[in-house]
Order: C-alpha cells, then sequence, then structure tokens
C-alpha cells in the first residue's frame, strides 16, 4: 500500500506543499514500537511514554545542529529599537535588515555594551531595599496607554456598532463606548481592560489603591430620547492574566457566552482580613479605596487589572463615543521593606546604559563617506577592527528580558530574525524529514537501550550506529549539489590583477 492517500487535485488545489519530505513524530513512535519493541526484538519491553519521551529529546537535539533552521520572523523596527523574542525561540543563527531591492544586509553582535539590571541606590550610594515602593509603571497615565499597559479591547477607533475602547485622556484612563441594540444583540456591551505583570519576586504583602470614578452613562434609546445606565470600575491584582474575550457580559439572543472577566472571582487573592485583591466603585461613586497587605508569598509575578462594565439595555448609538469611567493614580506597592534587589521605577526594563546607547549612533556607523568608498582618509586607516568594518548596524540580545536591542541606523528598517527552535513548539511542528528517519530510531533505541538493565552489553554498538546514522543525515540534509558546488569553484580560478 503506498504512502500517498491524496490525489494530485487534492494536493495542488490545498495549501500544504511540500508535506511528503516529512514524516511526523507520532508515525514515528508508532513505528517504532511495532518494529523495534516485542518479543524477540532488540528491545524485548519498552512502554510507549519512554519512547515518546527519548524521541522527543531526540528532535529537540537534532534540532539545533542537524535539521534545517526554517523559523523566521521579520518586522518593522519601532523607535524603541527593540524586539522581543519569539515564543520559541532557543538561538538565532542570522539577524539581518532587508534593503529596497530584498537583499539582506547581515548585522553583527556588539559585546560592547547591554542591558543591566540596574540597582536601586540611596544618596550616599548604599543599596537601597525601601519599603512603599511604587510597582507599576506609568501609574499615573502621565504617558500614553502602551507600552507600559496591555490592552484587550476590540476597537482601535471609536467607529462603527458594539465597539469599546481605553485609553488615557486628560491624564486619567477613561473608557469609551459604541453600542447599537436590535439585531439580536439585547444587554450587548464591550469590557475593555487595561493590564499589566509586574514582578513581586521576594515580597511577602502588597498595597493597592486608586482614585475611581464610576458614571452614569447617558445614551440614545430606540425612540430617540435619551437614558441613563450605571457602571461599575474596578481595579485590582490576580494571579493570572485577564481572558482575551472582549464581549458581552450577561449574555444575548444570539448565544455569545458571558465574559468571565465580569466575574470578581479573577481577582483571586486575599489579606489577612479576608478582603479580596480588589476596589471596585459602583453607580456614581467617586473615591479613593485601597486594599492593604494583601499576601503575595510564594507568588513571583501578578497582574494588576483594570476594567468598567457598563450595559446598554435600549440604547442606540450609532457611530458615537460615549466618555465615562475613570481611574487615575492606580498604585501596587510592597506593604514592608525588599528583600531583594530594587530598581528604580524608570530603569525596570531599559537602564541608563542602553538609554544612552540607543541615543547616540555607535561608532562603527559614524564613518564620513566619500566617493561611494568607506575610506575617510585613504591610506591611513590601518588596525581596522574587522568586527566594526561593516555601516549596517549592530544589536545584542537581553536574555533577562528576552528582547533584542538594535543600534539607532537600524530604527524604521525591515529586520529578518532567522533562529532555531526544538521543534516542540506545537504539534505542527512535531516533525522530521525523512532524511533524517533513520537517525531518529537509532536514537531511541540507543537511549532506551543504554537506560536499561538489559542492555548495557549492546549500548556501545547503538552508539556507534546511533553516531553513523546522525553524521549520514547531516549529510544528507546539507543538500550539496555537485553542479552547484562546481560553478561556485570555478569563481575561485579567477585571475587577481594588481
Amino acid at each position: 500500500m503506498g504512502l500517498l492517500d491524496t490525489t494530485n487535485k487534492e494536493y495542488y488545489q490545498g495549501n500544504d506543499y511540500g508535506n511528503y519530505q516529512f514524516t511526523s513524530l507520532s508515525d514515528i513512535i508508532n513505528q517504532f514500537m511495532v518494529v523495534y519493541v516485542g518479543e524477540n526484538k532488540i528491545i524485548p519491553k519498552a512502554s510507549r511514554v519512554d519512547v515518546a519521551f527519548h524521541a522527543q529529546r531526540a528532535l529537540q537535539e537534532l534540532s539545533f545542529d542537524t535539521f534545517k533552521s526554517v523559523k523566521s520572523q521579520q518586522i518593522d523596527l519601532p523607535p524603541t529599537l527593540v524586539m522581543p523574542l519569539p515564543h520559541d525561540y532557543v538561538n538565532y543563527t542570522k539577524l539581518s535588515w532587508a534593503d529596497s531591492a530584498g537583499i539582506k544586509r547581515p548585522l553583527y553582535p556588539t559585546k560592547s555594551t547591554s542591558n543591566p539590571f540596574q540597582i536601586l541606590q540611596n544618596d550616599d550610594g548604599q543599596y537601597s531595599f525601601p519599603a512603599d515602593t511604587q510597582l507599576i509603571t506609568n501609574a499615573d497615565f502621565s504617558s500614553d496607554i502602551e507600552p507600559s499597559w496591555n490592552l484587550i479591547t476590540n476597537a482601535n477607533t471609536m467607529v462603527g456598532s458594539y465597539q469599546g475602547n481605553v485609553g488615557v485622556i486628560d491624564g486619567k484612563l477613561t473608557w469609551r463606548y459604541v453600542t447599537k441594540n436590535g439585531q439580536g444583540a439585547y444587554n450587548w456591551t464591550q469590557l475593555p481592560i487595561a493590564y499589566q505583570q509586574i514582578d513581586v519576586t521576594g515580597q511577602n504583602y502588597i498595597n493597592i489603591s486608586a482614585d475611581g470614578v464610576a458614571e452614569q452613562i447617558t445614551f440614545n434609546t430606540q425612540g430617540g430620547s435619551t437614558d441613563t445606565t450605571d457602571s461599575t470600575v474596578r481595579f485590582g491584582v490576580s494571579t493570572s492574566p485577564p481572558n482575551e474575550m472582549v464581549e458581552n457580559i450577561v449574555g444575548s439572543t444570539n448565544g455569545y457566552p458571558s465574559n468571565p472577566n465580569a466575574k470578581t472571582s479573577i481577582f483571586d487573592l486575599q489579606n489577612a482580613d479576608g478582603d479580596y485583591s480588589y476596589l471596585e466603585w459602583v453607580g456614581t461613586e467617586s473615591s479613593t479605596k485601597e486594599v492593604i497587605d494583601i499576601d503575595v508569598r510564594g507568588v513571583n509575578h501578578v497582574y494588576v487589572i483594570a476594567l468598567a462594565i457598563t450595559e446598554f439595555p435600549t440604547g442606540q448609538v450609532y457611530g458615537e463615543a460615549v466618555n465615562g469611567n475613570t481611574l487615575d493614580n492606580v498604585s501596587v506597592t510592597n506593604s514592608s521593606a525588599s528583600v531583594m534587589l530594587q530598581s528604580p521605577l524608570s530603569n525596570r526594563t531599559e537602564s541608563s546604559t542602553w538609554n544612552n546607547y540607543k541615543a547616540n549612533t555607535p561608532s562603527e556607523n559614524q564613518d564620513d563617506y566619500q566617493d561611494d568608498t568607506y575610506w575617510p582618509a585613504h591610506g591611513e586607516r590601518y588596525g581596522l577592527d574587522p568586527q566594526h568594518a561593516q555601516a549596517n548596524g549592530s544589536f545584542y540580545i537581553d536574555s533577562r528580558l528576552g528582547r533584542i536591542h538594535f543600534s539607532s541606523n537600524i530604527s524604521g528598517k525591515t529586520v529578518i530574525l532567522d533562529y532555531i527552535s526544538d521543534s516542540l513548539g506545537t504539534d505542527a511542528e512535531m516533525q522530521v524529514h525523512k532524511f533524517a528517519e533513520e537517525a531518529m530510531y537509532k536514537w531511541i533505541a540507543h537511549a532506551i537501550i543504554s537506560t536499561s538493565s538489559y542492555g548495557q552489553q549492546l549500548a556501545p554498538r547503538f552508539k556507534k550506529e546511533k553516531f553513523a546514522a546522525v553524521r549520514q543525515a547531516k549529510l544528507r540534509l546539507s543538500s550539496i549539489k555537485l553542479e552547484e558546488l562546481t560553478q561556485v569553484l570555478r569563481g575561485k580560478s579567477k585571475q587577481i590583477k594588481h
């Protein structure tokens, strides 16, 4: 029976081209269990769990230096000069930026700078371990909501129906709404959220406070008159990020589920008095509130969540934004003196070293180019360091924060990151090129035999077979074509005229 179970028409009209060159990891595990495990076979007994474990380990190890690296990402570098590492990143193979012709210009790492953790100090230089340290970035909303706060909202602009937004207006966190009843959307509303993750490692208790305003929102009714509806504003901390759902709080006739963020149970921490870790303003309340001594022992990170609930039971507002409900001067502070090194609030993610680096053009990009050469003084540039003999720019990786930092001359350019993953990120990635299929079998067999009591005599033999199979896979996957290699080598025989 052949391996192909799709017709030519199904293949060429689909979008899964080239899939025949790969074998899924589940097929390799199944075939290994059939061929290698059992009575009168090389492995008398092995559980599927053991085989699956060693298969995944083999896939990881072979992904690093044997399989082809096919993962890449491209972004337009923002003015922050920062690119987050991909979620399945292990190491990079190449960083470059693409010019107007689509040609990749390689970037080179710089080892002359970094983004170190900046330690909070007293005026006399002593390390500071203060109490009541503000843990929130942009707590007074004196700057734009992003990037310090994350947003959950489906409306970038307040145009259209069934939309809600949250952002900074007049120095306060303000919610905006557009609603349109009818069309089976009874009690439809939006629940925009602003949140950020904060580090509470080493803290025992924290305090939260905020200036909140809950308003009665005035809106147009279906009959052309006006009506009002009450609102609820909440601010608190949770051990989990909020749900990404935006729509609908109480349910609707078209079957949408209720929004879990509308439940107070998302704020799952308590203080010694049994008070939950959130503040609430209802109706037309306007006041400053606080909860003190929230227990965060054993917790490394919490999520600060700000939300407002407003329902429009009979309203119709066509394309008109309704402003209402605000928060200001939000605060999360540690209750007692910290036992961990602290960083100034303004330098928690950006040290002065990084700020100075991105504010200046690096030395390798300051050449005074003349007449299409890189030599400002002909014949006088002796002893040039090759690592700086390029004008494309530089980068370094901040492993502490999981970000790539770029030199200032790359701002706005299209940056391409080619990187290695361990091939275990998603089920779709867990596949093996057929050139390396035998290497997988030999790897798994050697791993099981070398960790068993009965296979110690066979382990050296299978170690050699594994080594030979991996070496063969590397040669096959290198995809050396004699005709292409010959064409390259022809250039090596060219005469160099002096």
